[in-house]
């Protein structure tokens, strides 16, 4: 096994944007030990100093991370050399569970968080604001509109979405699109050899309609690395991101009898190359074309270093595909319909179309 750590140097463009970004992210939802299992300041400095200095410049926090200590610890990390980092957060968890309006999708609890991240960041702009996931219940445009003013006031340079459905992203790219408003840039999803089933839509739309995808857990909450075996099922979900990370797995639905057969073809690939399963695991996710850069969720500098080997994984044909027969998931119509030689034929005859490249 290589003991080298790989450079970050090699920079990927975010969605349609011109922004240039690593080709991991360093997430910060660890840092911080208010929720029981974080990093604590000082190896939270270790761990951002190797990030940096190996070229990472990526870094994805968001309000409610660590009760907000996350966001302060990025903000000191950053302070000195701000303009090195491209720094992302979210709003729309509610923060105060006593206030109606302390959460959600809609512009006041957005330009309220805003202004309290900027404050815990220590900085005078965010260059990438996500909303964290979409509440059912706000308007579209009320969210464009309200993010175009804070593009436009300079608190916010790029815009981008997290965990909402693929229709309700199409369509507000179109209503941005038409009435030049800032566009969404990321898309931030759950992608891994467990959770594929973003292959379906979200990935696909966010190709054609410029969308960098930025992953979320693709260890599947460690899953895939081999920490978790058949006794570790019992394990029950705790719904608070508090507790053991066994529960926080069960919760978040990846600790199954399934995804531990899918960790097994990970570790047997892991020992073809010499490698380790975590390895494996992220540097598939990147084997998407649509993939900008996955969020690496490390709590100690050891396992940053070992991550971030993934950028020198190569595959052998064979791997991949007993990767992709371990994991994959039925697309289901209409795609798996279109497909089918029947209606190929039905659609275009004899003739042979290639497809646009």
């Amino acid at each position: 096994m290589a003991h080298t750590t790989p450079s970050l140097d090699r920079y990927r463009l975010l969605g349609r944007s011109g922004l240039r970004v690593s080709p991991l992210a360093l997430g910060a939802m660890t840092f911080g030990s208010d929720w029981g299992w974080g990093a604590d300041r000082d190896e939270t400095r270790r761990i951002v100093d190797a990030y940096v200095d190996r070229g990472g410049n990526f870094i994805d926090t968001a309000d409610v991370y660590t009760n907000g200590t996350s966001e302060r610890l990025v903000g000191e990390m950053a302070a000195g050399r701000r303009d090195r980092f491209v720094i992302a957060t979210k709003y729309t968890s509610n923060t105060d569970p006593d206030n109606p309006n302390a959460g959600g999708n809609h512009r006041r609890n957005m330009v309220r968080s805003v202004e309290d991240s900027l404050r815990r960041l220590g900085t005078d702009y965010i260059d990438l604001l996500y909303l964290h996931a979409w509440d059912s219940t706000t308007p579209v445009e009320e969210v464009l509109r309200g993010m175009d003013d804070l593009v436009r006031s300079g608190k916010v340079v790029y815009v981008g979405i997290s965990d909402t459905p693929a229709w309700q992203v199409s369509r507000m790219q179109a209503i941005a699109d038409l009435r030049g408003w800032s566009p969404l840039v990321a898309l931030q999803i759950e992608y891994s050899l467990v959770e594929r089933t973003v292959e379906r839509e979200l990935i696909p739309m966010a190709a054609e309609l410029g969308l960098g995808v930025v992953p979320w857990s693709p260890l599947a909450s460690g899953v895939l690395t081999g920490k978790y075996d058949r006794s570790d099922l019992v394990a029950a979900g705790t719904g608070s991101p508090t507790g053991s990370r066994r529960d926080i797995a069960a919760g978040n639905g990846a600790l199954t009898e399934r995804a531990l057969d899918i960790a097994d073809a990970v570790a047997k690939v892991a020992a073809e190359l010499d490698t380790t399963p975590s390895r494996v695991a992220i540097a598939w996710d990147l084997q998407n074309p649509a993939v900008t850069a996955p969020i690496l969720g490390v709590r100690t500098l050891a396992q940053l270093e070992d991550n971030l080997g993934a950028l020198d994984i190569e595959f052998t044909a064979d791997q991949l595909a007993a990767l992709d027969a371990a994991s994959s998931v039925p697309l289901g119509f209409p795609h798996e319909f279109l497909q089918r030689p029947m209606t190929r034929t039905v659609m275009s005859g004899n003739t042979v179309v290639e497809a646009r490249r």
